[in-house]
């Protein structure tokens, strides 16, 4: 069993040559204590586009006088987004049992910031139900966010088909994120549409959060 879940789960592969002019698209689970400069320091530098779910209190005109030049956007449902270029944000909607998602717009490629209800008592049958009828578009999109699943689950068998799994595809080291540095499960996932091309793809270890932070280049 060891053996079969170290070939599931551990992935070697060759990174490819990262441009200024790709995009680098990083998500977080910031368990509620934490902002855009941790992960900005976490990341060792600012992304293109930054999804945080969970963060922590935070005052956002702060950081739009901080760094004037950036987009950001705060949700009252727990999801803030960073982008280097004008954000679009295209709709927000919550379940009835608190899975969160935002639909928004980057350098004409479309994202949906995914927060799935971690409530014991709420089946994630419905949550996942839930995420996979909302996603509409499913060419130049990005799907990002905490599942509360593992890769494995059945739930996810329809973003499966239309989606590669970014660190499957090109990430290096054991794919789980969770939790506390521990490979136990792989909660965190960032789903690329089939016709984007993905370079490559790093996970993130940190103590801030019991979560890691999840990273992708993508071909732009």
């Amino acid at each position: 069993m060891l053996v079969i879940w170290l070939g599931r789960s551990f992935k070697i592969h060759f990174s490819e040559d990262i441009k200024e002019t790709d995009l680098e698209v990083v998500f977080w689970n910031a368990s509620h204590n934490r902002d855009f400069d941790d992960a900005f320091n976490i990341n060792n530098s600012i992304p293109d586009v930054l999804v945080l779910v969970e963060d922590g209190v935070y005052n956002l005109e702060d950081f739009k006088l901080k760094y004037p030049k950036y987009y950001f956007h705060e949700s009252i449902r727990g999801i803030s987004i960073f982008s280097k270029t004008p954000l679009k944000i295209l709709d927000e909607i919550t379940s009835n049992h608190k899975t969160n998602i935002i639909n928004f717009e980057v350098d004409g490629i479309c994202f949906y910031a995914v927060d799935v209800s971690a409530s014991m008592d709420v089946p994630r049958s419905w949550e996942l139900s839930f995420v996979n009828e909302y996603i509409k578009i499913k060419e130049k999109t990005v799907l990002l966010g905490d599942f509360n699943i593992p890769f494995e689950s059945k739930f996810l068998t329809n973003i499966k088909a239309n989606f590669n799994h970014a660190f499957n595809k090109k990430g290096n080291g054991f794919r789980e994120t969770w939790f506390w540095n521990i490979p136990l499960l792989s909660l965190d996932h960032i789903w690329v549409s089939k016709d984007l091309k993905i370079l490559k793809t790093e996970k993130v270890n940190t103590w801030k959060s019991d979560h890691s932070m999840l990273k992708v280049f993508i071909a732009n």
